[in-house]
């Protein structure tokens, strides 16, 4: 599914914070030794904008490059774990320093192309186990309780849902930072103003 379709077909998309590729892998070992079927190919993240159908692909992303602009990097720590038990069967990782910022960036995110209500409060997390039997579940939530680590975040991931169900990264966004857009228009006005 390409990214260029016209802007009325439509297209979910969504917003993650990647981790870097040590702790992402560690943590998609231990969600394999769960059981949990997704290991393999969902990488360890902190979901910013989950499945989200937005109508205009360039408006999308325009709002997350300039979301992305304003952010300045941050640390995380995720630590502990917990469960949204029993209303899903999830075990997650804790998101410990960092949640309010995680939280900033969804509520900012979560606007103009991306805006629609939730069923649910955001709350930043990791998954560890997902849909997988009662006892592994269990095993998760006790088994990584004194899991912890720290990391920078310098970037988020816009990626689409496609026709498969697979997520497909299509852009990561670096906090902070100009995009060629950007930079062509920061040159534009500088030469207007120096007329």
């Amino acid at each position: 599914m390409s990214v260029s379709r016209k802007a009325s077909e439509g297209m979910s998309v969504g917003v993650i914070l990647g981790f870097p590729p040590a702790i992402s892998e560690e943590l998609q070992r231990w969600r394999a030794s769960f059981g949990d079927p997704m290991a393999a190919v969902i990488p360890a993240h902190i979901t910013l904008v989950t499945t989200t159908p937005t109508q205009d692909w360039e408006a999308t992303r325009a709002h997350v490059r300039e979301v992305a602009r304003q952010q300045a990097p941050f640390m995380v720590t995720i630590a502990g774990t917990g469960t949204f038990r029993p209303v899903s069967p999830v075990v997650f990782i804790n998101v410990e320093d960092g949640f309010g910022a995680c939280v900033d960036l969804h509520e900012k995110l979560q606007t103009g192309p991306l805006e629609r209500d939730l069923p649910f409060s955001y709350h930043p997390h990791v998954t560890i186990a997902h849909d997988v039997a009662p006892e592994s579940l269990d095993e998760a939530e006790t088994v990584l309780k004194d899991y912890r680590a720290t990391f920078p975040v310098v970037s988020m991931g816009l990626y689409e849902h496609d026709a498969n169900g697979i997520w497909q990264l299509r852009e990561e966004l670096d906090f902070g930072t100009e995009t060629d857009d950007d930079a062509r228009a920061c040159a534009a006005n500088a030469a207007a103003d120096a007329d």
